[in-house]
């Protein structure tokens, strides 16, 4: 008798996955949110800031901490202003090293 290859318990998993809301949870299954000081270091300006694994980089990105491409496949960090509404536009891409140093080096140049 051939062995079925379907997983036995996928509904449940994704029904439990579904019902999960609440601080800390995202829409993205991969994705945790979390809110951090700016790049200035100001504790008035906030940012959302979301980690990107590697496997989910699908895009090159130019990091505003250094000036120097994310490429594709590269884990970093997405952030945004909390209290703007500006949605997507506002949004930039930092490597993880480049976020942790922001209070000692800002942004390489500015955004319009």
């Amino acid at each position: 008798m051939p062995r079925r290859n379907r997983p036995q318990a996928s509904h449940k998993r994704a029904k439990a996955e579904a019902g999960r809301s609440g601080p800390g949870s995202s829409p993205f299954g991969w994705a945790t949110t979390r809110t951090e000081s700016g790049p200035t270091g100001a504790e008035s300006e906030q940012f959302t800031v979301r980690t990107v694994p590697g496997s989910r980089a699908t895009k090159p990105y130019r990091c505003p901490g250094c000036d120097h491409e994310i490429a594709p496949g590269t884990p970093h960090i997405v952030a945004w202003p909390t209290d703007l509404p500006g949605g997507a536009d506002d949004r930039r891409h930092w490597h993880n090293g480049c976020w942790s140093a922001r209070a000692r080096r800002g942004p390489t140049r500015r955004w319009s």
